[in-house]
């Protein structure tokens, strides 16, 4: 990896900075690997609605699905 300053004079301290951080970021990125589930909060989860009985079939069975009675 090639890092170039391509405006300005910074100081051997503030380019350190900067070279910390880009290091820590690629660190953490490779920490979890490619294609790992990512963490879901349980509001989303659809079995949070599927564990309910579904609604019988019929014309307004859709808006018992989400929203029983």
């Amino acid at each position: 990896m090639t890092i170039k300053v391509v405006r300005g004079n910074p100081t051997p301290e503030e380019l350190a900075a900067a070279l910390a951080v880009v290091r820590a970021r690629a660190v953490a990125a490779a920490a979890t690997p490619p294609g790992a589930p990512a963490t879901r909060d349980s509001w989303s989860d659809p079995s949070r609605i599927a564990a309910h009985r579904l609604p019988q079939p019929g014309p307004a069975a859709w808006g018992r699905t989400y929203w029983p009675s």
